[in-house]
């Protein structure tokens, strides 16, 4: 953890919502004058796209979600340089045509290494890997704030199954295939990190999701709660989050459960403040 050069890690499988936590963090980077400089996650793969297929037809519970189809050294590396000297590089993937138009590259490959852009405030981590800690890699150390994000496992699959077929035109047993093929790294990489992080926010739907293959639709924000847990929960006003969101409660001395649609203003209330005393400790120390 470093006071010049603040890092904040935001881990969650893919659909859990870490792009709208994302946005939520720029909306308060903008509003507070804070220069942040990012790393998505996807950056970090070992593999493109073709590279990846290839390995995963020789070895058939390959996923991204492993620490093997991942570059965590490099990853480790750049967290632990710009610690020390606001310093570092990352890459983007084109996911998409989409991406592969913006960053210039063709779908499925990644862009050159690029350094940071000098005098940022923070580092912005945002992907599936923030918090792991195994017996040679450490990422847990290097975050000042780390976040969860992460639906209960038969949200995130109605999650991918209709975002797979309905962006990606696969078939329901094509992603069922790919939610089997990740389930051991899910356990064993993915959930332990979730004790690491400082605060986590997990939705839960207040609806049906019994067999989430056969969901017509993703329950919406009404349709959820969102559970939020602060590993230390000393210094959190949580007569005032209550009192400031409607509807919440305080579900254990650590946790407040609040309506899925007051997501972003729960977080604009809890992480504003963290983030501001991270910048405003970087900044008096010149």
């Amino acid at each position: 953890m470093s006071a010049r050069h603040p890092i904040i890690s935001v881990t969650g499988s893919s659909g859990a919502g870490t792009t709208s936590v994302r946005n939520t963090f720029e909306q308060i980077f903008r509003r507070e004058d804070v220069s942040a400089v990012y790393i998505e996650g996807d950056g970090f793969h070992a593999f493109d796209r073709d590279t990846m297929r290839a390995r995963m037809a020789e070895e058939p519970h390959l996923s991204h979600f492993a620490p093997r189809a991942n570059l965590l050294p490099a990853l480790e590396e750049t967290f632990r340089r710009y610690s020390e000297s606001g310093e570092g590089r990352t890459r983007s993937y084109a996911h998409d045509e989409v991406d592969a138009a913006r960053l210039g590259v063709p779908m499925g490959k990644f862009t050159e290494w690029q350094d940071f852009a000098p005098g940022s405030d923070l580092l912005f981590y945002e992907g599936l890997h923030g918090c792991v800690v195994d017996n040679t890699i450490d990422l847990a150390r290097y975050p000042d704030l780390k976040i969860g994000v992460v639906p209960v496992i038969n949200l995130e699959w109605i999650q991918k199954l209709h975002r797979d077929r309905s962006i990606r035109g696969y078939s329901t047993e094509a992603v069922t295939d790919v939610i089997l093929r990740r389930m051991p790294d899910y356990v064993q990489t993915i959930c332990p990190q979730f004790s690491w992080t400082d605060i986590n926010f997990q939705r839960v739907p207040m609806v049906d999701t019994s067999n989430p293959f056969i969901a017509r639709w993703i329950p919406t924000a009404d349709e959820s709660m969102v559970v939020i847990r602060f590993r230390d929960p000393h210094g959190i006003d949580f007569s005032y989050l209550v009192s400031m969101i409607h509807d919440s409660f305080m579900s254990r001395a650590n946790s407040i459960v609040i309506p899925g649609s007051k997501l972003d203003l729960a977080m604009q209330l809890i992480l504003t403040p963290m983030i501001m005393q991270l910048v405003e400790r970087k900044r008096r120390l010149g």
